[in-house]
């Protein structure tokens, strides 16, 4: 099973528009990258039933989001960027109302998350950083069971060392082959420590969407003068960037000519030559 479905998905705004097809099978991490702007926020909002799209089906855990999703709403952990949680609250505090709406709310995993992630019970999240806030939704969204975590720029605001704690526990989580996480970052490494999959999202178009492995092994970087370059064939190129010492491009090993000596590519590598490629 799919944990996510998205088929022919179409959403408008003015001066935007949003077109996608993505899958996410059971118990894999699928990250999305993308510009600011490039749809990340909306595919989110849409699989949530924050916004109805104009166009296409959304399915999560097997139900319509726009018929029977609320039999799975507990099943899903959200974490978005903007938060949502009451600021008067406590974290002690917060966690006895959500134990009055999570029917599956695990008190004493609530406990050990505020610990690991060194929150306070007694303080006020009002009165938290951004960076704690992002924590406290993280602890709420760990600790009702969910089989699926939907995360925006769930690390934003983090230093290195918790980022690290906080892609640890997501790790974690997806150890039961039942559990999924579809999460969006602007920190590229991040995505590349924890996912299967990478979709690449850019003006509201997905230009590809593999397995993270698999895109490894059939790109490579390569380093050449112009005019090696333009003796390339176009086809084996995915992306491009030029300067004055040279050009660095995205190659496709299976057609690169012979001898020619590609580095292992990084998913940013491959995101940013790919967007530039497609501006032209």
């Amino acid at each position: 099973m799919n944990a996510i479905e998205i088929r022919g998905l179409e959403k408008r705004y003015p001066g935007f528009e949003l077109q996608l097809d993505l899958k996410l099978p059971q118990g894999y991490i699928l990250g999305m990258i993308g510009e600011n702007g490039a749809g990340k926020t909306t595919v989110i909002k849409a699989l949530l039933g924050m916004i109805r799209p104009d166009a296409g089906e959304i399915s999560v855990l097997g139900h319509r989001v726009d018929k029977d999703f609320a039999p799975v709403r507990e099943d899903i952990g959200v974490v978005l960027t903007e938060g949502c949680l009451p600021g008067s609250l406590t974290a002690a505090q917060l966690g006895k109302v959500m134990a009055g709406i999570y029917k599956n709310w695990d008190a004493e995993a609530y406990r050990s998350y505020l610990a690991k992630l060194s929150l306070p019970a007694d303080k006020p999240c009002g009165n938290y950083s951004r960076g704690m806030k992002m924590k406290q939704a993280i602890a709420v969204a760990l600790s009702h069971r969910p089989r699926l975590l939907v995360l925006d720029e769930p690390t934003s605001g983090l230093d290195p060392v918790v980022r690290d704690e906080v892609v640890e526990l997501f790790s974690d989580f997806t150890r039961d082959e039942t559990h999924s996480i579809l999460i969006s970052s602007h920190i590229v490494s991040d995505l590349e420590k924890l996912c299967d999959y990478v979709a690449f999202l850019h003006r509201g178009r997905l230009l590809l969407c593999e397995d993270m492995d698999a895109l490894r092994q059939r790109f490579g970087l390569a380093q050449l003068s112009k005019r090696d370059f333009d003796a390339l064939d176009p086809e084996a190129v995915l992306g491009h960037r030029s300067s004055p010492y040279g050009v660095s491009a995205i190659v496709e090993r299976s057609k690169a000519p012979m001898g020619l000596a590609l580095e292992p590519v990084s998913i940013e590598d491959l995101f940013i030559l790919m967007v530039r490629e497609e501006e032209g």
